[in-house]
């Protein structure tokens, strides 16, 4: 069944321009046709189409189902974006897919992207909530000071994945040891020049816990994705066998 995405479905019963004209005149749906419509917020509405217009698809909505994130707890990745654009998106795409419930794209000391617009990275999220069909959209922040990050109240585990030269790989500990299964966790990941020692300093004051993604050298979104993966795979191996 195709999946539509109307953040206030429940009060308009009508799709976005945007939504309506995929829905009318790229799929061809019909008035009578059902279609799923989630609001971003964990809810699934099951609709029929009232109304196929191309501009406002009019619908009437036959069952509102609760669709929490399957993790059960919140998973918040900060990351520096990427110099290369193609590279942060495709990363924001693959961690709403595999589960996020928030994207803080991070400033940095050695941040080579200093500028970001996140109306293409909204879209892009959305787009990935309903390939991946789920019905929780990430939060998407501005673009934020490292600083303000750290001191973000945060009830949970704070990590922060650096190259830290000063110590023997053997000897730092793995993101897979310190993070623990259903634990509300933050993670932040750093630009590709890495962060600053003033930077890990701070985030360590903060109650961030210094924390290796193994022995490769991984770049910047690829840290990230590894991040999240890691935390889903070790959730995943907490829970009964179905």
């Amino acid at each position: 069944m195709h999946r539509f995405y109307q953040p206030d479905i429940a009060s308009t019963l009508q799709l976005s321009e945007d939504e309506s004209k995929h829905c009318v005149r790229v799929l061809r749906l019909q008035e009578g046709d059902e279609i799923e419509v989630v609001d971003g917020c964990g809810n699934l509405y099951l609709c029929t189409i009232a109304m196929a217009h191309p501009k406002r698809c009019a619908l009437t909505i036959v069952r509102q189902t609760a669709c929490p994130p399957h993790w059960g707890h919140e998973i918040v990745l900060c990351v520096a974006p990427t110099k290369n654009l193609d590279r942060i998106e495709d990363m924001a795409d693959r961690v709403t897919e595999m589960g996020v419930n928030a994207i803080i794209p991070l400033l940095c000391h050695n941040s080579e992207r200093k500028v970001l617009k996140t109306e293409r990275l909204q879209k892009i999220l959305v787009s990935a909530m309903k390939q991946s069909l789920k019905a929780q959209l990430p939060r998407l922040h501005q673009l934020t000071p490292f600083k303000e990050v750290v001191k973000m109240p945060f009830e949970g585990d704070k990590f922060i994945a650096y190259c830290d030269a000063s110590l023997p790989r053997h000897q730092r500990r793995l993101l897979s040891q310190a993070y623990r299964p259903g634990t509300h966790t933050m993670i932040v990941i750093g630009p590709e020049g890495d962060f600053s020692n003033e930077e890990v300093e701070m985030a360590k004051a903060a109650g961030f816990q210094p924390v290796s993604l193994g022995e490769s050298r991984l770049r910047t979104e690829t840290a990230a994705m590894f991040a999240v993966a890691t935390c889903h795979a070790l959730d995943m191996n907490q829970k009964p066998n179905e």
